[in-house]
């Protein structure tokens, strides 16, 4: 009778809604009645309730329909009064209704509300029978969701030492739903939410423990294999809730070692045909970790039952290769059908595709990596995709195989869900910890006759779920970013032929391993999406890889597998790929490797690799030359840099300015509407291209010089700012290569180089063109600070041969735009400044630098660090400038220039000296500079004479203060040009003794050994004795540099030793000038200092007379005779100095040098005579 009256119920209802009420209709009315009800422990107020609640929960009403915040709080609020604890199919009635209204309908409970549902709950769980417990905790679950903040006074309850939720989620616990509900509960909770305060430090680590227990735990006889998926999934969801919260440092090696080892287990559970021994703990080392062998008999397990049917044929024998279409994607459960295995794979490895292993090499099973086909799959290691988990049969048909297919999509959420974990913890600790894990996760050439250790690779090669795949190639790039550092140790170029694996050639073995594993997913793979993470990846390992120490032929096989996808159909596919050849050209540039890649014709490397991929080959449209100067007008007009085109620019230069084909116009992501050429995206790609070209190989790019000026033009007269942006940026790269090209030390031959009368036809079409527009976009200041960039990397020869109108032109818009309210413009505009003050046609015009002074002293006022620091280096440039025009013959620029402006700049950089230290670097060399630059009649006024002690003072001071290397070395820089200023009352003035006692102070302590080169430089300066001061100044200066001396080898960072030569190299000049200067009152000091000291001074300057400098620019001699001289012409004056009656301090230092000349003449095996020497 009660199925009957059911069955009947439901049409009545039906009926009753016809025609169908308004939104929200059913839920008020149902909310009316339960309102209207009141607590009654009677039977006909048990089954109303009953019936009322079923209504509630099975109301076909969707989200939105009258549910608000404000309303939806009150209904399952005062269900919960009218049920009584005692009232276990009740409160099992109100748990279901609380988690339907909250977790399907999106309810927001209020915090006051949320206060009592929680209270509620808790109490449900500790009185009502344990049956009741699955729905409750699904209610307790939705009511922690997001709201972990809001349920601080119940932590203890829930996740104490001894909560409920720690209690049911424990292994021993009997029901395994319960279990997982638990677990989901907890996971639910440590979602942390921006802005609101997180759990606190013992509550995480509870959560953290017990997450770990879980995933560590195995799989207990009672609980069915879908339910410990789930299971491992809301353990794996806790503890990536816990990393990204932002609040957990894994600190412990056992602890993280713990956290990888459960994640490396949990990445291949259920992979089909592999079982493997994952140990407990992952511990940090250099060398390969291996896993431990199958169990002889392995027990039925998850893995076992789920391997596909299709993995037990031959895998001998290759047919054609064939892929069931698939992957498809229940809406709610996500569930993806497994696909055959590629037998293509195998192909490929067989075939001539160059990416074949060395000879004797396994390589690694290909077996079950099946091919994606219509999967369209976002963002493959985001949480959301594992996050909520359908526990509903009927999601599934029961159809054969439902249950299998069901089982390996929960597998696969599973995997995706650890690898999701995984990269939050990548992100949440160091890379030189991570690294320290690298063999446990990627993979290295197996040794002859060994197995391949499973890796991210053996996923993406084996999984049958593309977005799995998606996802360990996104871990893999996670892992692959910045770790240049760790890489560059790499290298094989030379026959390892030793007892053990240096680690450079461990890790060259794993760099050419992922090349050969990428490359062979690449040409297997058929999901755009998972294809587009293969290249990325790719790119990734190409931008870190130092193939410089590597050997060659591994860029030669990703250049030629990654042709044909240019012209893939998906438009992510062609970008990434035109970002792989950019990571290509941009690498350790300019490689020689690279160089005959570009060289290569068009269609070279095609025909190779698209026999074994399902991409067509290249067509002919890009090919042709734009429209405007021909290929052939171009190569007249250039140097012969190369004798044949570069095909890669060709190709970004079509993809640029040429409309797009028909082909290729699926998936055109970032095209906008009735768009005739290629999606923006590739567009910029190109452009990027293009500018990674122009900086590594310029002599390439400077055959298209003209043409490329076209495409610059077109691209800043567009619209979209962000292409202009771009063709900024490529004409920026392009001044700056011609700008390298005329550099004195350039070793390009004079006739290679572009003239500088087509730099002039170049740079006259962008100054006509649409570059002066760019500058005055004031709605794009980024365009406009990009277009400043690019103004100053104007070749400084071609710019004086500019029409006047134009240099005017580019002058008057720098002055103007300094002044703009945008602090990227500003900063753009006073660098500009600054490269433009050097300029020889402009350093010398008084006017246009007392312009540039001002405009760059009110930049130094900026509230801004970035504008400051560069207006503080323009400064320092315009100083340089000043420095320069003192050496020119013509007086009348030092006689013009404003003593006024002069003040007002010694006085910013003294306040700019007092800055942050990016500022402060180039304040103290502008100080130096500017006292250098004082003329005596400057210094004889009384207004100078305050504000010389004070620049002074400012110098001496960050000579001593504990700042970085680059600004007390500055500092030194600029005390030693202080020195060179003879008008100064060096010697005689007060703050003589300061200075030279911060430098003396600075050579012998500083830990870093290029300050106290400069340091010993500076004390190297002053060309007289009376320059040095008093004899106790002398003999402090002399005794200094001795110390300095014994301690040129005392360092903890053996970074600091490739400079020690340097170091000893100009202490030495330096006590060889102090010898050449002194008095005859210095000499006593000088004798005692060689009594003590006088073998280690004598070994060093023997060394310092044999070798020189050595990688130091420190203006120290470099010929051996212009050394010698020095200690000759040191040796002459000790013996024209007048020593004081019974002094014998003189013979000795003679006598002492004498013998050093001797040592090393008879050394060099000369046989001149010291006549005469001995005779004085």
């Amino acid at each position: 009778v009660q199925i009957v009256g059911s069955v009947l119920r439901e049409p009545t209802r039906e009926a009753a809604r016809e025609p169908p009420p308004e939104p929200g209709n059913g839920f008020r009315r149902l909310s009316a009645r339960l309102r209207a009800l009141h607590p009654d422990d009677s039977s006909s107020a048990r089954t109303e309730i009953h019936l009322l609640f079923d209504q509630l929960i099975s109301e076909n009403y969707s989200e939105g329909d009258g549910v608000a915040p404000e309303v939806g709080g009150a209904p399952h609020v005062h269900a919960c009064r009218l049920v009584p604890l005692n009232q276990n199919h009740l409160v099992s009635k109100v748990s279901q209704l609380i988690h339907h209204l909250l977790n399907r309908l999106q309810v927001i409970v209020d915090e006051q509300n949320l206060d009592f549902l929680l209270a509620y709950t808790i109490s449900a769980i500790q009185q009502c029978s344990p049956w009741t417990h699955m729905a409750i905790l699904q209610a307790l679950a939705a009511l922690v969701y997001c709201n972990g903040s809001k349920c601080q006074k119940y932590l203890p309850d829930l996740v104490g030492k001894t909560g409920l939720l720690i209690k049911l989620s424990d292994p021993a616990q009997s029901d395994p739903e319960v279990r997982r509900a638990a677990v989901h509960c907890m996971a639910n909770l440590c979602l942390s939410v921006p802005g609101h305060p997180y759990l606190d430090e013992p509550y995480q680590s509870i959560c953290f423990q017990t997450f770990l227990t879980t995933l560590q735990s195995p799989k207990l006889s009672d609980m069915d294999d879908i339910t410990f998926c789930m299971l491992l999934q809301n353990a794996l969801k806790g503890i990536q809730s816990l990393l990204n919260s932002g609040k957990m440092k894994l600190t412990q090696t056992e602890e993280l070692g713990a956290l990888l080892a459960v994640l490396k287990k949990a990445m291949f559970h259920g992979l089909p045909g592999l079982n493997i021994e994952i140990p407990t703990v992952l511990y940090p080392t250099p060398l390969p970790q291996y896993d431990g062998p199958p169990p002889s008999r392995p027990q039925p397990s998850e893995s076992c039952a789920s391997r596909p049917p299709v993995n037990k044929k031959k895998k001998a024998k290759v047919k054609p290769k064939k892929t069931q279409e698939g992957e498809e994607e229940d809406e709610e459960a996500n569930g993806e059908i497994e696909a055959a295995p590629t037998t293509g794979r195998v192909h490929l490895h067989k075939g001539n595709t160059q990416c074949r292993s060395s000879p004797g090499v396994q390589s690694l099973p290909l077996d079950g990596s099946g091919a994606a086909g219509k999967d369209r799959v976002s963002s493959p290691c985001s949480s959301s995709s594992w996050k909520r988990v359908s526990s509903s049969e009927s999601d599934y048909s029961d159809a054969e195989g439902g249950m299998q297919s069901k089982m390996r999509s929960y597998q696969a959420k599973v995997r995706q869900g650890a690898l999701a974990c995984f990269l939050s913890t990548i992100k949440s600790i160091e890379k030189k910890v991570l690294y320290g894990y690298w063999s446990a996760f990627v993979p290295d050439t197996p040794e002859l006759g060994s197995p391949q250790s499973v890796s991210l690779m053996t996923l993406t090669l084996k999984d049958p779920s593309p977005k799995t795949r998606a996802c360990a190639l996104q871990v893999l790039s996670a892992i692959l970013e910045g770790s240049k550092q760790f890489l560059c140790v790499a290298e094989d170029t030379s026959a390892h032929r030793r007892a053990f694996t240096p680690l450079s050639v461990m890790i060259a073995s794993s760099i050419r391993e992922l090349h050969r594993c990428l490359l062979l997913a690449l040409v297997a793979e058929s999901s755009s999406q998972t294809l587009t993470q293969i290249i990325k990846c790719l790119a990734n390992l190409v931008s870190n890889a130092p193939y410089n120490r590597l050997k060659l032929s591994l860029l030669t096989k990703v250049w030629n597998q990654i042709k044909p996808y240019i012209r893939h159909k998906d438009v992510n596919v062609r970008v990434s790929s035109l970002t792989l050849l950019g990571a290509i050209v941009s690498t350790h540039a300019p490689l020689p490797e690279v160089q005959l890649l570009l060289q290569q014709p068009c269609s070279s490397g095609l025909s190779n690799s698209s026999s074994a991929t399902p991409h067509p080959s290249l067509p002919d449209w890009w090919k042709k030359a734009p429209s405007g100067t021909s290929q052939e007008e171009t190569t007249v007009n250039s140097p012969r840099g190369s004798s044949e085109p570069c095909w890669l620019i060709r190709l970004c230069i079509s993809i640029v300015v040429l409309p797009k084909e028909d082909s290729c116009s699926g998936s055109e992501a970032g095209s906008a509407a009735g768009s005739t050429y290629e999606p923006s995206p590739m567009r910029l790609e190109a452009l990027q291209v293009l500018a990674h070209l122009a900086r590594g190989y310029f002599s390439m790019a400077q055959v298209y010089l003209m043409e490329l000026g076209e495409v610059i033009c077109k691209c800043m007269g567009e619209a979209d700012p962000s292409i202009q942006l771009h063709g900024a940026k490529l004409l920026e790269e392009l001044g700056t290569g011609l700008i390298q090209q005329y550099k004195p030390d350039s070793t390009i031959a004079p006739d290679q180089r572009v003239p500088v009368l087509l730099v002039v036809t170049f740079w006259t079409m962008m100054l006509n063109g649409p570059l002066p527009r760019a500058l005055q976009n004031s709605e794009h200041p980024t365009l406009q600070a990009s277009a400043c960039d690019a103004l100053s990397s104007i070749l400084p020869e071609a710019f004086s041969i500019l029409p006047n109108d134009r240099q005017i032109l580019c002058i008057t818009m720098l002055l103007g735009l300094n002044d703009n309210k945008n602090r990227l413009v500003k900063a753009a505009t006073s660098r500009a400044l600054g490269v433009y003050v050097l300029f020889p046609c402009l350093r010398q015009d008084v006017v246009f630098v007392a312009d540039t002074a001002n405009a760059v002293l009110r930049s130094l006022q900026d509230k801004s660090p970035n504008v400051r620091a560069k207006a503080a280096w323009s400064l320092g440039n315009l100083t340089d400038a000043l420095i320069i025009n003192m050496e020119t013959p013509d007086p009348s620029f030092q006689e013009e220039f404003s003593g006024l402006l002069l003040l007002k700049m010694l006085r910013s950089a003294i306040e700019a000296s007092k800055d942050k230290d990016k500022v402060k670097s180039n304040a103290v060399r502008a100080l130096g500079n500017l006292l250098h630059f004082l003329q005596p009649s400057h210094i004889e006024k009384p207004r100078f004479t305050e504000i010389i002690e004070e620049s002074i003072q400012a110098l001496i001071s960050t000579v001593l203060v504990e700042a970085a290397m680059k600004v007390r070395w500055n500092a030194c820089y600029a005390l030693g040009n202080v020195f060179k200023n003879p008008a100064l009352p060096l010697g005689s003035a007060s703050w003589t003794s300061r200075a030279y006692s911060a430098l003396t102070s600075v050579v012998t302590t500083c830990k870093n050994f290029k300050v106290r080169i400069k340091s010993a430089t500076a004390l190297s300066i002053p060309g007289k004795r009376e320059q040095y001061g008093s004899t106790e100044q002398y003999t402090q200066i002399w005794n200094a540099l001795v110390t300095a001396l014994q301690k040129s080898q005392d360092t903890t960072d053996f970074l600091e030793f490739k400079y020690c030569a340097s170091l000893r190299t100009q202490i030495c000049q330096a006590l060889i000038h102090l010898l050449s200067l002194a008095s005859a009152s210095d000499l006593p000091c000088i004798k005692e200092a060689l009594e003590q000291n006088g073998d280690m001074i004598q070994s060093y300057i023997l060394q310092f007379l044999k070798s020189g400098a050595e990688g130091d620019d420190t203006g120290t001699p470099h010929s051996p005779q212009e050394r010698d001289q020095m200690v000759k012409a040191a040796l002459e004056h000790i013996g024209s100095v007048q020593a004081l009656a019974g002094d014998t301090a003189k013979r000795a230092i003679m006598g002492y040098l004498e013998d050093i000349l001797t040592v090393y003449l008879d050394s060099a095996g000369s046989q001149v005579a010291l006549l005469g020497l001995t005779d004085r």
